[in-house]
């Protein structure tokens, strides 16, 4: 039996992207055991037909932390994340092209018909991401003061909390359900292969050779 010290941990999304993540990872040679994939289990690390590698599977916001702090050496993390976090400590060298979102600025119909955002010089938004949204209207000079919400971001508008939000959208369905319109797109977001630097050098091989499989199987060779 693998020592838990000496175990090669993977730590991994768990709802919708790993729908996604499951046959990227099947392609790279990695088979979960079977409680792995019961969505009523409870425990959160799993073997894989891997003796030395285990999955953890873990809120998708806490996949960064966890691999940045040396709790896992591999993990997968949304560029939300990655840009939310901004972790010196992980390497990020693989977009595994699955998880494709947008995150965006949106507001209220009403108001979108009567608003110029070129002529914001100061906003109040709920998000998920304070980080990542101070950092974009501050670089064209607008200060943003941000709610923080961990859900339910799109409600914020109509309880008064805010005009306006960033969020991910994938389809616009929820922006729409909720009345609201995008405004403005930040950037693009894809899942992203991430590695623990400090690992890199002291598992050198190892973790190589899992970039090597996880390349090829997103390149489908």
């Amino acid at each position: 039996m693998t020592a838990a010290g000496d175990r090669l941990r993977f730590a991994v999304p768990r709802g919708r992207i790993l729908g996604e993540l499951l046959p990227v990872m099947a392609s790279a040679g990695i088979e979960p055991e079977d409680a792995f994939l019961d969505e009523n289990e409870r425990k959160l690390e799993f073997a894989t037909n891997v003796p030395d590698l285990f999955l953890l599977r873990v809120r998708s916001f806490d996949v960064a932390t966890i691999v940045a702090f040396g709790g896992a050496q591999l993990g997968v993390a949304g560029r939300d994340v990655l840009l939310e976090f901004g972790y010196p400590e992980i390497y990020a060298p693989l977009d595994l092209g699955i998880g494709h979102c947008r995150m965006v600025v949106a507001e209220s119909e009403a108001l979108r018909q009567k608003d110029n955002p070129l002529r914001w010089s100061h906003v109040r938004v709920a998000t998920k991401y304070p980080e990542l949204t101070r950092r974009h209207f501050a670089a064209r000079g607008v200060h943003a003061e941000c709610v923080k919400l961990s859900g339910a971001v799109e409600i914020a508008p109509s309880l008064g909390l805010c005009r306006r939000i960033v969020d991910l959208v994938s389809t616009g369905s929820t922006l729409r359900a909720n009345g609201l319109v995008e405004v403005e797109e930040i950037t693009t977001v894809t899942s992203r292969l991430v590695v623990n630097r400090a690992a890199l050098k002291t598992r050198s091989a190892e973790l190589h050779g899992w970039i090597r499989r996880f390349r090829a199987a997103v390149d489908g060779t």
